[in-house]
């Protein structure tokens, strides 16, 4: 029996491998079961249970006549992304809020010179598309200026919580544009001050630009 586990569970390893390295993008069909068996080197049963355990995780979705899809390329996405399917923005913005602020102090310390640069631009990009009002650019570049803070971070772990959390804080900076809280110059200071390398500075600003949002109401 425990022979037959580990075959399932090396089976559901290199399926997952294929997610992950992209060779099996998000959208796309996995190989019928013979092939399968083949590419990973066990019988059809133990494919099945791998295949199956998968689905399970909601990396896989089966549909009927058409074949074994892939739906997602993260396992802690797509648990995240049912916890929070439907979550008050409030919710939202409080992890936000504890995500940026750690991701803006470890950028103030660990950025390089050339990330300084590129969030200076990013920033300018970011300036731009709010002046012309198109709150889909405005969405795109706040949100690729975020992810940058968290990238420079140099935090792994920290990068893939946030990165797991992408759908909800696009939809929570589209929210946030939508119901904008005074005038939004807070990031030319939050990217200054992490060229500075002042991270007292940085945090602080993400977290006053954040907290704007999130108000002192208790939650209800």
């Amino acid at each position: 029996m425990t022979r037959r586990n580990n075959l399932i569970d090396q089976a559901v390893a290199r399926l997952r491998q294929q997610i992950i390295s992209g060779a099996w993008p998000v959208g796309a069909r996995i190989p019928p079961e013979p092939e399968l068996t083949e590419l990973i080197g066990v019988g059809r049963n133990t494919v099945r249970e791998a295949v199956q355990s998968l689905v399970h995780a909601g990396m896989l979705e089966r549909r009927q006549g058409s074949g074994t899809y892939v739906i997602s390329d993260s396992e802690l996405g797509t648990a995240m992304g049912r916890e929070i399917a439907g979550a008050h923005q409030r919710d939202v913005l409080e992890v936000r809020r504890s995500l940026e602020v750690e991701c803006a102090r470890l950028a103030a310390q660990r950025r390089t010179a050339e990330q300084v640069t590129e969030l200076r631009d990013l920033r300018d990009r970011r300036a731009a598309a709010h002046a012309s009002g198109d709150l889909d650019a405005m969405v795109a570049a706040d949100l690729v200026l975020h992810r940058t803070i968290a990238v420079a971070a140099k935090n792994p772990v920290l990068l893939a919580l946030y990165e797991n959390l992408q759908d909800a804080i696009t939809a929570n900076i589209r929210f946030n544009f939508e119901h904008l809280v005074g005038d939004d110059d807070a990031h030319s200071l939050l990217v200054e001050a992490i060229a500075a390398g002042d991270t007292v500075a940085a945090m602080a600003e993400i977290d006053d630009y954040l907290s704007e949002f999130i108000g002192d109401d208790p939650v209800g």
